[in-house]
């Protein structure tokens, strides 16, 4: 599919870039038209990608975050949060609902909520070299 546009930012992973991620992102993804639930969705799947780069990436120290997002002609969105942290040692085991590595504060729902608001996501990761979180969203053409 071809690309018609891209943003490219990376930030330290501080808690207060989660807003700014989530933001950013929305305000870029607006140019597609969602609707407000199509738009929450969005900031919602940004918010828990990035969470879990500052949560479970860096848990004693700050490190980089990546995010990327695209837009191909066919109305669809992809984001992409990286992060160079410690790495996730058994992704499925991960990716299942409530397992954190997070402690007692922690749901364990990051990535099942990033599922249920996107339409596809990957998640690919290696010890100690970080994790690469990739999601897919098509907005509804409305004209």
């Amino acid at each position: 599919m071809k690309e018609i546009n891209s943003l490219k930012m990376e930030f330290l992973s501080k808690s207060v870039n989660e807003g700014f991620a989530r933001t950013a992102v929305a305000a870029f993804a607006s140019q597609l038209d969602p609707t407000l639930e199509e738009l929450g969705d969005i900031k919602t799947a940004v918010s828990e990608a990035v969470t879990n780069c500052i949560v479970h990436a860096y848990p004693q120290s700050i490190g980089r975050i990546m995010v990327r997002a695209k837009i191909y002609a066919d109305n669809t969105l992809e984001i992409l949060v990286r992060d160079w942290g410690r790495g996730i040692a058994d992704i499925d085991r991960a990716r299942a609902p409530m397992f954190t590595t997070g402690g007692e504060e922690r749901s364990g729902m990051g990535f099942t909520i990033m599922e249920s608001f996107t339409d596809r996501m990957t998640v690919r990761s290696r010890e100690g070299s970080g994790t690469t979180v990739r999601m897919w969203r098509k907005i509804a053409v409305r004209r």
